[in-house]
């Protein structure tokens, strides 16, 4: 709690240590060496902690509650079907059980399959039975982008089940990375790739992929999650909007994105970017998290950050109000 306010942080990550094991046992030419990014310094054993230690670092960031994320970029989609299904049931296992122990202070996102279409749906059903309040899915499994109409079952049952999707962001394409990010050097073109600009904008393109394929339009109750305010999408809209006709849409880009996503700011506090943010949609999309534990703002960051609110309303909704309304997130979760 920062002063009097709740808050709850919605991109907050942790590992399976079986699913990056399988991911670091892919063939080299199919393995991503993002997975590195998760080895740097105490990253690994903070990832790996779902008990003690986590929630000290919420008690002393002032975080009430976090919602927690596998947070192996490239998913469960970098893995062949017949791996990434019983990993995923593994997580959301696992997942139920941290929030079971600790139902006031975790909730969690589903892992799903979803190189295996059909069960992915079937493995969010089984997560919602389990008190899971949401999914994270990544713009592509097996390169094939997440707006491609094989996937519209995983988005017909997230709209049934109401519960919302976080595209969380992953390493673009072998051939996109070849082209915009070789020649520079492994440690500059694997963080151009990844974390400098890559990953955003390939999450920012394929929620605008999501949109121009009418995905919205079929599934008008699906709602998506972007993290990093918005993956540089909300700063390219006017020009987005001019995507609206050429795809036939009866509504232009801004509307669907107003309409249909929440965005996060992930631990970068940053005033000039909440304030374009507020410009370009409302104030009950916005949700607060810290991006645990990549990005480790203090509590007297956090609040700081927090009285660029001039609205105390609008505060409130960023820090737990909406999140609250969005993941059904009341009182412990149920046993």
């Amino acid at each position: 709690m920062i002063g009097e306010q709740t808050v709850i942080a919605v991109e907050e990550h942790w590992d399976l240590p079986a699913a990056t094991a399988a991911l670091r046992a892919r063939p080299a030419g199919l393995r991503d060496d993002a997975l590195v990014l998760s080895e740097h310094g105490d990253l690994a054993a903070r990832l790996d902690d779902l008990g003690d230690a986590r929630i000290a670092d919420m008690d002393a960031q002032g975080v009430d509650v976090q919602v927690l994320s596998l947070a192996n970029p490239p998913g469960t989609g970098a893995l062949p079907a017949a791996e990434a299904v019983p990993l995923c049931r593994d997580a959301n296992d696992a997942a139920a059980e941290a929030v079971r122990r600790h139902p006031t202070r975790f909730r969690a996102f589903a892992t799903l399959p979803v190189v295996a279409p059909a069960a992915a749906a079937e493995e969010l059903r089984r997560a919602a039975r389990l008190g899971l309040v949401g999914a994270v899915v990544h713009g592509r499994a097996a390169d094939v982008p997440l707006d491609d109409p094989r996937h519209d079952e995983l988005f017909a049952t997230a709209e049934e089940l109401g519960l919302p999707l976080f595209l969380h962001p992953g390493p673009p394409a072998r051939d996109v990375r070849e082209a915009a990010c070789s020649g520079l050097g492994d440690a500059v073109g694997l963080g151009l790739a990844t974390y400098g600009w890559g990953w955003h904008v390939d999450a920012g393109t394929a929620a605008l992929r999501l949109v121009l394929r009418g995905t919205f339009d079929r599934f008008p109750g699906l709602r998506l999650v972007l993290g990093h305010w918005g993956e540089l999408l909300p700063f390219w809209l006017s020009r987005a909007d001019s995507l609206s006709a050429a795809a036939g849409l009866p509504r232009t880009v801004s509307e669907y994105v107003r309409s249909h996503v929440h965005l996060t700011c992930s631990g970068m506090l940053e005033p000039a970017l909440l304030r374009h943010v507020l410009a370009v949609t409302a104030a009950d999309r916005l949700l607060f998290s810290t991006d645990h534990p990549f990005q480790r703002p203090t509590a007297a960051e956090i609040a700081r950050f927090l009285g660029e609110f001039a609205d105390e309303a609008d505060r409130r909704r960023f820090c737990s109000g909406n999140a609250a309304e969005l993941l059904g997130i009341g009182g412990p979760a149920a046993a």
